[in-house]
């Protein structure tokens, strides 16, 4: 019996209906939920949600550079204007509902035509505030202004599960390198001043947000350690940190959990990298997927990751790391191939 197929979020194709089918038709039922691609503008994860900060009038430029790691793309954070108070701040649109609701019609549409298989349903992709402010802002107001941007979007779910049958979606949210690489480093921050802090802290804002989707529509967790220039921004040293992070979420969450999603390094296949998988707690409904996929070495290299997996997890889907976006679209057709044949081992 075949795997189950998961895509984190982005695929640099020309347009939402170019995603659909291109990966409808390679992966078909392999695959159960579709997201829209993040094509154009958003194909660089979060960068295109810029101008929710360029164009705020409490905000401007501070001179001072962010680079998530040493060869990532430095970025202007913004500060406060002068006179402006952290807690006078609104965020009023995210753009993520307007955004969902045009790709939902191309998906609907495409639906119908039976272009996409009809279990399947539609993802849509958010950003906690800890990644967006990281980015954006100066680290002074991280911790004011990280539960006004959350509550910006929890405004936008509320859109989206208004505009969308419920039946039909699915909503990630993507845990990235803003909580794991500070995990990794052990390093102090707004959101903690230890490891435990951080984690406790980390996981009650993903529960938090997780618990506005109502509780009849797919809610997935992406952990992600960074995809900058295609490097992590910090190497995990095996999965402690997100085993930890997802049992919190599986014990506190007031409603179900249907997938969470953790990264796979190409260059762990050892035992050591897997077994703290033998501490997972999952609910029941929760699926595990492991983004052991690589382009670079293919299906023999996606192989002995999924063999040395296969110790520690017992049923799991699979996926790359991360998203597509940054990748050479001529590389795709490859790339879903590859899934289907990994999906399709034993």
């Amino acid at each position: 019996m075949a795997r189950n197929v998961y895509l984190v979020g982005s695929v640099p194709l020309k347009s939402a209906g170019e995603v659909f089918t291109t990966v409808s038709a390679a992966l078909g039922s392999r695959i159960k939920r579709l997201p829209d691609g993040e094509t154009g503008e958003r194909s660089d994860w979060i960068t295109w949600l810029e101008p929710v900060f360029s164009e705020h009038p409490a905000l401007q430029k501070s001179g001072e550079f962010f680079r998530v790691h040493s060869s990532g793309t430095g970025r202007e954070r913004y500060a406060l204007r002068p006179g402006i108070a952290a807690g006078d701040i609104r965020f009023d649109n995210l753009f993520y509902a307007d955004i969902a609701q045009q790709s939902y019609a191309e998906f609907k549409r495409l639906k119908a035509a039976g272009k996409i298989p009809a279990g399947t349903k539609f993802q849509v992709d958010l950003v906690p505030a800890h990644s967006v402010i990281w980015l954006f802002l100066v680290e002074a107001l991280h911790a004011p202004i990280d539960p006004i941007y959350n509550d910006a979007l929890k405004r936008e779910i509320d859109r989206i599960v208004a505009a969308i049958p419920h039946e039909e979606l699915a909503i990630q949210f993507d845990v990235a390198s803003a909580v794991f690489a500070r995990l990794e480093r052990n390093e102090a921050s707004s959101y903690g001043s230890t490891k435990a802090e951080m984690q406790e802290k980390f996981s009650n804002i993903l529960v938090d947000i997780g618990n506005r989707v109502p509780a009849d529509i797919d809610l997935l967790y992406h952990l992600c350690y960074g995809d900058s220039n295609h490097r992590h921004v910090v190497e995990p040293s095996d999965m402690s940190d997100m085993v930890e992070f997802a049992n919190r979420v599986s014990r506190e969450i007031r409603r179900p959990v249907q997938l969470i999603h953790m990264p796979v390094p190409r260059d762990r296949a050892d035992d050591a990298y897997f077994a703290p998988l033998q501490r997972l707690a999952l609910r029941p409904e929760t699926e595990l997927c492991l983004g052991l996929v690589h382009h670079t070495d293919g299906v023999e290299g996606s192989k002995k990751r999924l063999t040395t997996a296969k110790k520690y997890a017992k049923t799991f889907s699979i996926a790359t790391e991360c998203g597509f976006g940054r990748r050479d679209p001529r590389t795709i057709p490859e790339l879903l191939r590859i899934h289907a044949e990994v999906a399709d081992l034993d």
